[in-house]
């Protein structure tokens, strides 16, 4: 159990509210208008503020400016920015189940792979030949790591997942279920009747503290190495194709897609199903919202948008019949400009005396 006591220490921060509740033991998070009695909660932006004062929770994060908006009944942790505080402290509620530190025995391990203390081999995974995994790892039931997969310390492969031969991961990252990493990137050249696959003889490379979703597909380089640095987060469903290069710290939502030899710089947000062509790059802290689609090279880092929003079908059927005008419209206009241009200029008047 844990206590808004140790919790303010965790975060260095301010306490209040009911002293009474300081040491009481917490049992769970919850939203913040379904807390109950041995609940955590947290409040992280004003548009919820009308829900505080009713809130049952006995903790409660927050800012200080809005702590005396709170119920008189509940232990205050006051942080300059409640989300990120409770992301922090969200890990000691955690159900997922913990490594155990042992090979399963219906695991199979090549002979010659590397195995460091203290890694865990869930039921049916396939550890293949040369594979080095580092201390504290977890490999889920039914992963493969295929020859040659290095993978670093406190790095969490979970089932099913996929790393395809020569894939190269860093230390405490986190891969989710489904995923398939280093499979060949879309490589094929005509040849007037069929194509021909071009072999895929790069690989991928991923830094450190890196979390990737569930099914997502990441294509090894086609002959240099596709790269997601450091402190990248991937949602579930992306598509990353071979030699793109992803920037450190970026984030990219749902059913996002990137094609080949694309790179985007650091600190980018991409929002759900938007793409990007290939052979582009990206300025470090650009922003694109969902559905955005991006087709050239951005040297200025700025908020990019061109997914057309939902509106009411009869309002969008009107707008796409008068986009199927424009070039009607456009020669008329020129028609009208031409025949200005060569129209006759009027007499200028005399002066009236």
């Amino acid at each position: 159990m844990i206590t808004a006591r140790q919790l303010a220490e965790q975060l260095d921060a301010e306490l209040g509210g009911n002293e009474q509740f300081w040491d009481e033991p917490l049992e769970r998070v919850s939203a913040l208008d379904q807390a109950t009695s041995g609940s955590l909660t947290f409040l992280a932006s004003r548009q919820f503020l009308a829900g505080l004062s009713g809130s049952q929770a006995t903790v409660i994060v927050l800012r200080p400016d809005v702590a005396d908006q709170a119920p008189a009944t509940a232990a205050l942790i006051m942080v300059p920015d409640p989300y990120l505080a409770y992301a922090r402290i969200s890990h000691r509620f955690s159900r997922e189940p913990k490594p155990n530190g042992l090979v399963h025995v219906s695991a199979t391990v090549a002979g010659d792979a590397v195995v460091a203390e203290g890694v865990s081999i869930g039921p049916g995974a396939v550890i293949g030949s040369g594979v080095h995994i580092g201390a504290g790892s977890d490999i889920g039931a039914g992963a493969v790591l295929e020859a040659g997969v290095r993978v670093g310390s406190n790095t969490r492969i979970m089932a099913n997942v996929t790393l395809c031969h020569g894939v190269v991961m860093g230390d405490d990252c986190r891969v989710q279920s489904g995923t398939v990493i280093g499979s060949d990137g879309f490589g094929f050249a005509p040849d007037g009747e069929r194509w021909q696959r071009i072999a895929q003889v790069g690989t991928v490379r991923i830094g450190d503290r890196v979390d990737i979703g569930a099914n997502v597909s990441i294509d090894r380089g086609a002959i240099s190495d596709t790269r997601i640095e450091d402190d990248v987060i991937i949602d579930n469903l992306v598509q990353i194709a071979h030699n793109v290069v992803i920037g450190r710290s970026t984030a990219l939502a749902g059913q996002v897609g990137i094609a080949g030899s694309t790179t985007l710089g650091a600190g980018c947000t991409v929002g759900g199903q938007a793409g990007f062509a290939g052979h582009i790059t990206v300025a470090s802290g650009s922003h694109f919202t969902g559905q955005a689609m991006v087709t050239k090279t951005l040297t200025d880092p700025g908020v990019y948008s061109s997914g057309w929003p939902a509106q009411p079908s009869r309002e969008w059927r009107r707008t796409v019949a008068r986009l199927r005008q424009l070039e009607q419209y456009e020669q008329r206009l020129k028609s009208l400009e031409k025949a200005l241009a060569t129209r006759p200029a009027a007499p200028e008047s005399e002066d009236s005396e």
